[in-house]
């Protein structure tokens, strides 16, 4: 008795349908980050009452040059569009983690400038931030896996991740 071994189905460079192994993968990676980010904002939410979008608006001004970033910089560093960004930063501004002030630079433009207020609400959330994204990601993978997966995801963006 001969054992004959099917190999996956050839990927398409087109047509009108995912093969099932594009449409597996594709699933699973859509799957995966839904799960993830929805497990990690919950519980930032019922730890700290800070929802992860707000948590991302947090830690990309506490990296930036004197806490601060023009607004349209921020929304696309934190992949909100701008009126999404500003009704988040009025909310962070009203719970006094951020203030708005104007730019310089140019009178149309502002700023986001993350507060002491903010700093400490970060360090509180950090930790259970990235005990989460720990327990339900790294640990999955060796030093080697997420190197590749790495990898993999600037493939993705080519030229865009070098942003």
């Amino acid at each position: 008795m001969t054992v004959t071994r099917t190999s996956p189905p050839a990927r398409r460079t087109g047509g009108d349908k995912l093969t099932p192994l594009e449409l597996g993968a594709w699933r699973e990676f859509l799957h995966v980050h839904a799960v993830l980010t929805r497990e990690l904002d919950e519980e930032l939410r019922r730890s700290h009452g800070l929802p992860l979008s707000s948590y991302d608006v947090l830690v990309n001004l506490e990296s930036a040059p004197d806490r601060q970033m023009r607004m349209s910089e921020l929304a696309d560093a934190v992949l909100l569009s701008r009126s999404g960004l500003t009704r988040l930063v009025e909310r962070l501004e009203r719970e006094g983690l951020l203030v708005r002030a104007d730019c310089p630079s140019d009178a149309r433009g502002s700023l986001a400038v993350l507060t002491d207020a903010g700093v400490a609400r970060l360090a509180e959330a950090r930790k259970t931030h990235l005990r989460g994204v720990r327990e339900r990601f790294h640990d999955h993978f060796s030093d080697d896996d997420l190197e590749r997966l790495a990898e993999y995801w600037r493939r993705v963006l080519g030229a865009e991740a070098d942003v």
